[in-house]
């Protein structure tokens, strides 16, 4: 159920691209008023948030709102190919910290899953048309940056795995939505339509803030390096949602590095719960 909840994770975190192609709003503005509003979603449905300010519970919160801010600024800074690949390093991140820190190393089958991942990430951004390439030199280094913070947050968060790591997530936004709204002032004022009222509650109750729960609920079940690894699907399912909603047709490219990443996971995925059911029968 833990690798179900990261697909579901991973599924709600791919929307990010329709919902934000429906904004005519500054990053800024969107990052911010979306982590607001994901803070108040989780703030009802912890009602009593429970904050022991451990060196775990802190960093998991900075390292998600660097992400989420750095994620912004290199979308505008370098393409949206750079930024999605570069920070899809944070399975080598997490597997070197995860063992480092939570003792779990990784299993053959997840090793075996990484490369194929890369092999995969490669099909579907450096074919004809998608090359890694372009964009600025600090874009690049911030959409870097992202896979070193994305891939440290997941282990933080695993550490917490018998506490409540959901509080972490709304640290995160709360830092972010303090960074990002101020920032967002410096920008022409936005245009307010019914769509975009929808598009910023869809950003920051579906797309961050059930999938936050649903992150929580996986980071408990699953090791970091298996719940980043699933996590990798969200670059695949995104053109699924853009072809349904923009009718824009995914490359034969982004179809077979899909397919690729998704066998991967997949296959490690089945591996590793018929491993833990069998150490489970044997206990």
């Amino acid at each position: 159920m833990g690798i179900a909840a990261f697909a579901a994770t991973a599924l709600l975190w791919s929307t990010a691209g329709i919902f934000i192609k429906l904004l005519p709003w500054n990053a800024p503005l969107i990052a911010g008023m979306r982590s607001l509003i994901a803070s108040l979603f989780l703030l009802a449905w912890l009602r009593r948030p429970r904050f022991h300010w451990s060196f775990a519970q802190v960093a998991a919160g900075i390292l998600n709102a660097a992400t989420m801010c750095l994620f912004i600024y290199a979308n505008k800074a370098t393409t949206s190919a750079n930024a999605i690949l570069l920070q899809y390093s944070a399975p080598v991140f997490t597997a070197i910290a995860g063992a480092l820190i939570l003792h779990e190393k990784p299993k053959i089958e997840q090793i075996v899953a990484f490369i194929f991942v890369i092999l995969g990430m490669g099909v579907f951004f450096l074919g004809p048309g998608g090359g890694l390439g372009g964009g600025s030199f600090l874009g690049n280094l911030a959409a870097a940056t992202t896979g070193l913070t994305f891939g440290l947050y997941f282990v933080f968060m695993r550490k917490q795995k018998d506490g409540s790591p959901l509080e972490s997530n709304l640290l995160s936004h709360w830092i972010t939505a303090a960074v990002m709204l101020p920032l967002s002032l410096l920008f022409p004022p936005p245009p307010i339509s019914p769509l975009a009222i929808l598009s910023i509650l869809a950003l920051g109750t579906l797309q961050i803030g059930v999938a936050s729960i649903f992150f929580v609920y996986g980071i408990r079940r699953v090791s970091a390096v298996q719940g980043v690894l699933t996590a990798v699907l969200e670059p695949v399912f995104n053109p699924v949602w853009v072809f349904l909603f923009v009718g824009e047709k995914p490359s034969p490219n982004a179809l077979a590095g899909g397919a690729i990443i998704v066998v991967a996971v997949t296959l490690a995925s089945v591996i590793g719960a018929r491993r833990e059911a069998r150490l489970v029968r044997g206990a």
